[in-house]
């Protein structure tokens, strides 16, 4: 079933966990992720991010996500994760995306204020829900993006700035940054986590707070991540890194056996992952 993110986001936020928000590169990853959904009866926020449009074009995104999101009856969103600017985001829009991200982070507060109201204007209409992000997530030793970006420090988000930001451009959800980074970290460990910032963040601000970079931030961190504020945790490199693990335990001998063993890492991801964000793990 097709939706936006807003009665999604809320029930998290209101009942204290975490969705699951994993980026697809193809259709095995999206059906992948659908099926997992299905057999948890937990709605997902199926994510394809603009740096991805070498993989597969935004055209074929859309395909891709409405189809298999249209054919469950769990709650499925189409999201549109980090588009850098506003035609990428218009088109997201007309070709059926539910959910779309306007990343303007690196701009100043008033830049960052004027794209995100621009695409708010734009979505809100038609019924889609906006993603902002406020403060700077950096970026960790990237896997699969090629794009040479490592080391890029993050800018921790202000209880002030977060608190306008969602007053004056209506946003339905905001991205914070707490001490996550994207992709992998250097000797794989654990970042520190700001939770004192999170819970005044939470307390503040009354749209559902999201955190990017989830992959390789450890259980316990997400797990109270999720439990005290955060209502939508992005995974991307994790499932690669799942997907690879089992290819290498199974040895598959041929091209079918590789995909199915593929599809098998990034499935256990997932279930892992429902787990880790719920109210009851451990």
């Amino acid at each position: 079933m097709l939706v936006n993110s807003k009665e999604i986001l809320l029930d998290a936020k209101k009942n204290n966990y975490g969705v699951p928000a994993p980026d697809f590169l193809d259709l095995d990853s999206a059906r992948t992720f659908v099926e997992v959904a299905e057999e948890y009866n937990r709605p997902i926020i199926l994510s394809f991010a603009q740096a991805h449009r070498n993989i597969i074009s935004l055209e074929e995104a859309a395909i891709i996500g409405k189809f298999m999101a249209e054919s469950v009856k769990v709650p499925i969103v189409l999201h549109l994760d980090h588009g850098e600017d506003i035609e990428y985001i218009k088109r997201a829009i007309d070709l059926g995306f539910t959910s779309v991200m306007i990343d303007a982070s690196m701009d100043n507060f008033e830049e960052n204020v004027r794209k995100t109201k621009e695409v708010v204007e734009l979505a809100h209409p038609k019924g889609i829900t906006v993603e902002a992000e406020i403060g700077h997530v950096g970026q960790g030793e990237i896997v699969g993006q090629g794009e040479g970006q490592s080391g890029t420090s993050s800018i921790y988000t202000t209880v002030e700035e977060a608190v306008s930001f969602v007053k004056q451009t209506g946003v339905d959800s905001l991205a914070v940054s707490i001490g996550t980074s994207h992709g992998i970290y250097k000797g794989n460990k654990n970042p520190e986590i700001n939770f004192e910032r999170l819970n005044e963040l939470a307390k503040a601000i009354e749209a559902p707070l999201v955190l990017h970079g989830g992959s390789g931030t450890g259980d316990d961190n997400l797990h109270r991540c999720a439990i005290e504020g955060i209502s939508k945790i992005n995974v991307f490199t994790d499932f690669l890194v799942g997907a690879m693990k089992e290819i290498n335990e199974v040895k598959p001998a041929d091209f079918i056996a590789l995909k199915k063993a593929s599809n098998e890492g990034m499935a256990k991801i997932l279930r892992h992952y429902f787990k880790v964000f719920s109210r009851d793990y451990k």
